[in-house]
């Protein structure tokens, strides 16, 4: 069952310590339009990039996720974004003061009652869901991560934990569609072995760490529960934090057998790629463009027009297009023409054209014209060739009055052909 997109009425801020760092770290959360999703800002960064709450944004990490974009990181995003799915707040802008979220209690609970404080309000537009109709499987060593089509409505969660001798190693189901989570799971603290303590206060993690914020497990006295189960219910919390990831609510039944967040983030990113190929092949997922709308917007037309399809469009922060490459291209009678390949040019333009096409909106009403006016950090990873579906991604990491700066990456299937930093300048089309 679908249901609408929610963001906050009001802004709120928060102040606390990072778990990791041990730096004390302020929080603000603020309302975003339909279609934004969750950003993170670093508010002690000049003109900090904006890193969306989405998969292909993971950093490699110990012990929790961090997300990057242009050289800034933000760490320990799970906890709030466990409770922004937990509660169905889908936008909102997150500026932190430091490359860590406060760890608050060791759980999601402060977030939640953060949420919930400011206010949550109904959009108009329809939330994205994805439903799995095939299992999907990731192991690594004893753990293992199952993911089933659904049984039910929403997503169902069976963890199967290990723990050390004298902690309850039962299984917990949470069902999404059925159950609290904030009665069942936010409460929930984070928890770390006694054998492993000495390790991780070596690598610089734990700083902030405390008996109140922070079980220990296999220690000489039995930690004191918060609620039944409390680890094993944290490690569920984690897990819907890292499947936020994916960008849209997921329907399905998951079955987890000892996953931490390494387990947790290779899915986000599978399912995500799933997800985006499914955009493409079923044009009823998406809320789109037609070409004659894309024509009305960009000046470019044949044989230049290089963007076939807008599948959606994301506030003035993010697009997905589709360039479908045939042998009928002009280009291919002189660019290799007995072995055809797209050249990589084209494909920076055909992602220039939906920048311009994602900007251009919001500059219609204004008399300027949107000019790249540089490139910077290209790669080309693969070739593109006729048959190929070029799926064309564009996110916006800054954008003033006169400039704007876009993140381009260009996939055939699941796999990165192409990629650039690209600036443009609104000019004055008179």
């Amino acid at each position: 069952m679908t249901r609408k997109e929610r963001t906050l009425k009001r802004s709120a801020t928060m102040e606390g310590v990072a778990l990791h760092s041990g730096e004390t770290v302020q929080v603000q959360i603020e309302p975003a339009p339909a279609g934004t999703g969750v950003i993170f800002r670093r508010g002690d960064r000049p003109d900090p990039a904006d890193i969306p709450a989405l998969a292909g944004h993971l950093a490699m990490s110990q012990r929790r996720t961090v997300l990057r974009e242009a050289g800034c990181d933000v760490g320990m995003v799970e906890h709030l974004l466990s409770a922004c799915a937990g509660l169905g707040v889908d936008n909102l802008i997150v500026t932190v003061s430091a490359d860590e979220m406060p760890g608050t209690d060791g759980s999601s609970m402060p977030y939640v009652e953060m949420l919930e404080g400011a206010g949550i309000v109904e959009q108009k537009r329809e939330r994205l869901r994805f439903t799995v109709d095939e299992p999907h499987v990731i192991r690594e060593g004893e753990a293992e991560l199952v993911i089933l089509p659904p049984s039910g409505e929403g997503l169902r969660i069976r963890y199967i934990p290990s723990y050390p001798d004298g902690v309850d190693s039962s299984p917990v189901v949470f069902d999404s569609a059925t159950g609290d989570y904030k009665k069942e799971i936010a409460s929930a603290r984070t928890f770390v072995r006694a054998e492993e303590v000495e390790a991780l206060l070596s690598a610089g993690l734990g700083k902030g760490a405390t008996a109140d914020n922070t079980l220990l497990l296999g220690g000489e006295e039995a930690p004191d529960m918060r609620i039944a189960l409390e680890p094993t219910r944290h490690k569920i919390l984690d897990l819907i934090g890292d499947l936020a990831l994916i960008g849209a609510d997921l329907h399905a039944d998951i079955v987890a057998v000892q996953s931490g967040h390494g387990l947790n983030q290779a899915m986000a990113k599978h399912i995500r790629g799933q997800f985006e190929a499914k955009e493409i092949a079923d044009p009823g997922m998406a809320d789109g463009y037609s070409i004659t709308e894309i024509m009305r917007l960009l000046p470019h037309r044949y044989p230049f027009l290089l963007v076939d399809r807008v599948l959606k469009v994301e506030g003035w922060r993010r697009a997905v297009g589709v360039k479908n490459v045939t042998i009928n291209e002009p280009f291919f009678n002189g660019h290799f023409p007995d072995q055809p390949l797209m050249p990589g040019v084209l494909q920076l333009e055909a992602l220039a054209q939906l920048s311009g096409f994602l900007l251009q909106r919001k500059m219609e009403h204004t008399g300027k014209l949107v000019v790249l006016a540089a490139i910077d950090k290209v790669r080309f990873r693969g070739g593109v060739v006729p048959g190929d579906q070029l799926r064309l991604e564009v996110e916006t990491l800054r954008m003033s009055r006169n400039r704007a700066t876009i993140k381009a990456q260009g996939k055939v299937g699941l796999r990165v052909v192409s990629e650039a930093i690209l600036s443009f300048a609104m000019v004055s089309s008179s």
